[in-house]
């Protein structure tokens, strides 16, 4: 393997953490510069992930027989290294098509976050700083994608805990100290869970590498079932799954724009991503067994969190109530624990990163013109500033599903395989996770009507102009372009991902 390609891959930590580092450093009266800075770090960081977009890696890798006849994936790209000797701990990254697609949309919205701040850095703090923690949750989120390890992948999904504190409790709105306690509460118990599970695992296995564990060998019925409800809980926490998410909507509606666009964007997926890799990978077994339920629930969540947007008056708070929704979707593909399922859960995850980044983006830069949130006021949006409205719309569409978008592919391939699971439950499953759909649509076009409809109000008839300004035109508009792309050619995130999901399944049949 090239020694230069190595060297990207651990760039892709590296140059974030660094960049956190030299813009924490400057003097604090060099804010600006100090957020031109981090950006440059984070346009190099997306740089190196756009560099690693080749065939031999994105969906690249070997298949190799092992001594007992089990299949291994091994990525194109990796890196592995003694960690800690003494504990027989290894540095094992690597990059295939299951976690690329979701590096390269962290490197991207971190590039967009960082330059957004740039010429609107939100009340509260130094935007010197907050960049600087952007960059360091960038280096805890790819890192958790990239990691190899299950040991190294606890390491890095905790290293996004008080990052994702400081930005909410620093610079968000009124409540903001409490919601950032509660987001903390609620993941250091998810954060308990996990490293019992891991200790587990490892125990039994003697091991902590993911491409040797994969399939659950060495690890005996009992020990997949008690580590599989760990890491699902552990999991469900952070992705949020029903019922376990009522942390996320305090969050959203309190933290400012661009910490919101990276807890929706990409940070939640790592929840979902870990359930994949670590927990139908590991624990296949116990992901059979647990299937039923998890159905159930992620159905649960898709209903639930459409019912309570068709009555939420807040435009964030109805945002976050909606990503639990779509979490149920990614969360009833993996339940299916097939090639389908799971393939509908990747591409799930990554169009709900970039629509609902745009829709983060949207309602921060309505809430911090007309200083509410308040669906009530914000009516009539089109008569003052139209070109808002019509991106408001176009996001809104692309998240209700609308086929040729980005969110069709997950929602309807999620609802495919649960029919191809097939027996009384799934097919009950599919049939309420569509009606679940069309509520997604009532909702979305409420929101509509009450925001883009109708005479302007006092609030929205003063806002500031230019409504969208110029640096805004340049945040979105490759969200947007991404959002037509992956609906219309989904191949660009699932290419890659027909072998290692492959294996990540093979294991539980």
């Amino acid at each position: 393997m090239s020694p230069v390609i190595q060297a990207l891959l651990l760039a892709l930590v590296i140059v974030p953490a660094l960049g956190a580092v030299v813009v924490a450093l400057l003097p604090a009266g060099r804010d600006r510069a100090g957020r031109l800075v981090a950006t440059g770090f984070a346009a190099l960081t997306f740089v190196v992930a756009l560099l690693l977009a080749r065939p031999s890696v994105y969906g690249g890798g070997r298949l190799e027989t092992t001594a007992d006849g089990r299949l291994l994936f091994l990525p194109a790209v990796e890196v592995h290294t003694s960690w800690v000797p003494a504990l027989h701990l290894d540095l094992h990254l690597g990059l295939d098509g299951v976690s690329y697609p979701l590096v390269l949309l962290t490197t991207l919205l971190t590039l967009l976050c960082c330059a957004y701040t740039v010429w609107w850095a939100p009340d509260g703090g130094s935007g010197r700083t907050l960049v600087a923690l952007l960059l360091v949750l960038e280096v805890g989120i790819v890192g958790t994608f990239l990691a190899l390890n299950v040991v190294l992948f606890f390491v890095f999904f905790e290293v996004v805990l008080l990052p994702m504190y400081a930005v909410i409790a620093g610079w968000g709105g009124p409540g903001r100290r409490a919601a950032a306690r509660k987001f903390v509460l609620y993941t250091l118990f998810g954060s308990v869970l996990l490293l019992l599970g891991v200790f587990t695992v490892v125990t039994a296995a003697g091991t902590g590498d993911l491409t040797v564990l994969a399939g659950g060998a060495g690890l005996s019925r009992t020990t997949q079932y008690v580590a599989f409800t760990l890491f699902a809980v552990a999991f469900a926490v952070k992705a949020p799954l029903w019922p376990l998410h009522t942390w996320l909507p305090d969050a959203h509606t309190e933290a400012p724009t661009v910490g919101s666009v990276v807890l929706a964007g990409v940070l939640l997926k790592m929840g979902t991503y870990g359930l994949i890799r670590i927990g139908l990978g590991v624990t296949p077994l116990g992901a059979v067994w647990a299937s039923g339920v998890l159905g159930i629930l992620a159905v649960a969540a898709i209903v639930v969190g459409s019912l309570v947007c068709l009555r939420q008056t807040e435009l964030k708070r109805l945002i976050a109530y909606s990503s639990v929704g779509h979490m149920g979707f990614v969360l009833l593909g993996i339940a299916t624990v097939t090639i389908t399922g799971v393939q509908a859960a990747l591409i799930g995850n990554v169009a709900h990163g970039i629509i609902t980044g745009l829709l983060f983006f949207l309602a921060g830069a309505i809430k911090d013109r007309a200083h509410t949130g308040d669906l009530a006021e914000l009516g009539g949006l089109r008569e003052t500033a139209p070109r808002l409205a019509g991106l408001l719309g176009f996001a809104a569409i692309a998240s209700l599903g609308l086929p040729g978008l980005a969110g069709f592919w997950g929602e309807a391939f999620a609802v495919v395989a649960a029919v191809q699971r097939g027996g009384p439950l799934w097919v009950t499953l599919a049939v309420v996770a569509a009606i679940g759909g069309a509520l997604t649509a009532a909702y979305f076009l409420r929101l509509l009507r009450r925001v883009t409809h109708g005479p302007a109000t006092p609030l929205v008839a003063e806002l500031p102009r230019p409504v969208p300004a110029g640096y805004e035109w340049a945040a979105w508009a490759p969200l947007v372009l991404l959002a037509l792309l992956v609906g219309l050619m989904p191949a660009l995130v699932l290419a890659g991902t027909g072998a290692p999901v492959e294996i990540l399944t093979g294991g539980a049949w």
